[in-house]
């Protein structure tokens, strides 16, 4: 066993010795990057891209909150958003793929709901959550 020990120790150095000897890797030449992309140089989100192309325009998004379980919990959010002079609207159906209810807060009025306001009413209301979506498709109450 003694021996079989001290012959892997000794193949073993004279792989390392082996390995040591073999040349070097030449360095690839890399054209720069800059010559690929041509002129688009900088990247640019979506929300900054052209309107027409892939944005949707400002007045196109809504903000939504509620997920509420209970009609009941969604009238004294609506009553609270009332008393903030917060106009909101109940939205009839489902929102996408979100569950619960939800209101529709008028588009003069969600300038008013900051994410202060937002965490507030969040400790207030359990389970509140807000989005913003596209305004098209969503049937209201009113």
């Amino acid at each position: 066993m003694r021996w079989l020990f001290l012959l892997l120790v000794v193949l073993n150095g004279v792989y390392y010795v082996w390995h040591q000897q073999e040349a070097p890797l030449k360095v690839k030449e890399v054209a720069p990057l800059s010559l690929y992309k041509g002129n688009q140089q900088d990247i640019r989100l979506l929300s900054e891209s052209h309107p027409g192309k892939h944005a949707p325009e400002r007045g196109q998004e809504c903000l939504y909150v509620g997920g509420m379980n209970t009609q009941e919990q969604l009238d004294a959010l609506r009553q609270r958003l009332l008393s903030l002079d917060v106009a909101a609207i109940p939205v009839v159906g489902r929102l996408g793929d979100a569950t619960g209810l939800w209101l529709q807060i008028a588009p003069q009025s969600q300038r008013l709901l900051d994410q202060t306001l937002l965490g507030t009413l969040s400790h207030d209301f359990k389970d509140l959550k807000h989005k913003i979506m596209l305004c098209r498709g969503i049937a209201t109450g009113e």
